[in-house]
């Protein structure tokens, strides 16, 4: 037999329909003459998602397709009466309305979240570059937690975890079929304290044990560096809110390096997860001088936006070489796609993530909110960035420099004739040598990334304009 909750239940549902009624018969207007209708009296409940558009007659009003669907809720009262009644443990109410929130948000796609008190707070220290954990970016494919990327200089990069990683077990426990936050809640824990992942890597074909020590993450988004005399390199590890003013400041100190010249630069969006939306835009904008960066489209009018760039370069044209792998994702991919759309780069890696949907944090209350995605992202080509990815120019795939073995008995050389002359080579030139073997043995795919921006500036330099491309 129903109980008082069930009841309850209904009674709600019945004056959020009532309500909905209520407003609609006020806004019906009656034709000319006729006695106005009566207003029902206000009712306490939650106002409906869209008001009905006022009507010529005072005929009832269609059906409107954003109706709350009573039968549903019905439905929902009865499984939530049966739980109350029937479960092995006793549930409290609150316990099992969040499990309701987070399930209608999570059954809509990856990204959208219910945020309780401690993710809000934890989303909000990630932004500024602080938190605790294991130093991953990861989201849920097919019920497994899988490694978005590793985020530099912490205990999971350092363990040789890799982007596309899938996590099948957290110690022992098996995590199919686990929310994306209890996941996460498990991986987190005390600094210094060792954890151990079972992970797929698609090319072992195989499954491995990792074991990290938890740590303090702090991320230092922006790091740079002269390659060679005139050639910087930047990293962007991710999107914060201080990246694009400590990126033009690593930049000005590459000029001081290098006598106020830089030839090209190298941007490293490798395994960067995204972030902040603005520190994209302003990443994009020092580069390029006018025109539109990035738009997003959403059903909601405030969640169509343009961006469009200032007139300054802070290369002052200077050749570009981006750097992206299956890890770049959000963020990276509007800068990589606004600089190929304008032709201010060069792409160089393997296809993007794909994330092209934006999330609003919404507040619910002082210390809830709803992470909820809202709109899509598209270069200023018009591409789509969701489920689609950035498809780099020039395709360099992940590889290991492997110095060639001399044989044991080779050709005679000059060198090996008794009494010839000397010629050793200058001390540059020898220095230069071997800081290209280092760093090739490095990062192959900054090396090549190098010799092609190399490539760029001569080629610039033969057709006189300083152009990237």
């Amino acid at each position: 037999m129903p109980t008082p909750i069930y009841h309850r239940l209904l009674t709600w549902i019945g004056i959020v329909g009532a309500a909905t009624a209520c407003v609609g018969a006020a806004l019906a207007e009656p034709p000319a003459g006729a006695a106005p209708a009566a207003v029902p009296a206000p009712v306490v409940a939650p106002a409906p998602a869209e008001v009905p558009a006022p009507v010529a007659e005072p005929t009832p009003a269609p059906a409107s397709a954003d109706a709350l669907p009573l039968d549903d809720l019905r439905t929902f009262a009865e499984v939530y009466e049966r739980i109350k009644a029937d479960y092995v443990e006793g549930v409290k109410d609150k316990t099992l309305l969040e499990s309701a929130i987070r399930g209608m948000l999570s059954g809509l796609d990856p990204h959208s979240s219910y945020l309780d008190k401690d993710e809000y707070r934890e989303i909000q220290v990630g932004t500024t570059g602080e938190f605790g954990g294991l130093g991953i970016e990861v989201g849920i494919d097919d019920g497994f937690v899988k490694i978005i990327s590793p985020i530099d200089d912490t205990p999971a990069q350092r363990a040789g975890l890799q982007a596309g990683d899938l996590i099948t077990r957290i110690d022992d426990k098996p995590v199919k079929g686990l929310a994306l936050n209890e996941a996460v809640n498990l991986m987190r824990g005390k600094p210094g304290t060792e954890i151990r992942l079972t992970i797929m890597r698609g090319s072992e074909g195989r499954s491995l044990e990792v074991k990290v020590q938890r740590d303090i993450i702090h991320v230092a988004s922006v790091k740079s560096r002269t390659l060679e005399p005139g050639f910087g390199y930047l990293r962007l590890s991710q999107f914060q809110a201080r990246t694009t003013e400590d990126m033009r400041t690593a930049i000005e100190a590459l000029k001081k390096e290098n006598k106020g010249e830089i030839k090209g630069l190298i941007l490293d969006l490798r395994n960067n997860p995204g972030g902040v939306l603005n520190a994209a835009v302003g990443v994009s904008d020092a580069f390029i001088t006018d025109g539109l960066i990035v738009y997003t489209q959403g059903r909601q009018p405030d969640s169509k936006l343009q961006f469009k760039a200032g007139p300054d370069d802070v290369l002052g044209g200077a050749p570009l070489v981006v750097l992206v792998n299956g890890g770049s994702a959000s963020a990276s991919e509007i800068v990589a796609g606004a600089l190929q759309d304008h032709k201010r780069a060069l792409i160089m890696g393997t296809q993007t993530f794909g994330k092209g949907s934006v999330q609003t944090i919404v507040p619910i209350d002082d210390t809830t909110a709803l992470k909820l995605t809202t709109a899509r992202y598209y270069t200023p080509s018009g591409r789509s960035i969701q489920a689609q990815g950035i498809a780099p120019d020039v395709v360099l795939e992940r590889g290991e420099f492997k110095p060639r073995e001399e044989p044991e008995v080779g050709s005679v050389k000059e060198s090996d004739l008794r009494r010839h002359l000397d010629s050793p080579p200058a001390p540059d030139e020898a220095k230069a040598d071997d800081k290209k073997k280092t760093l090739a043995a490095e990062d192959l795919q900054l090396a090549e990334a190098l010799n092609v921006l190399k490539g760029l500036t001569i080629l610039g330099r033969a057709k006189g304009d300083g152009s990237a491309r």
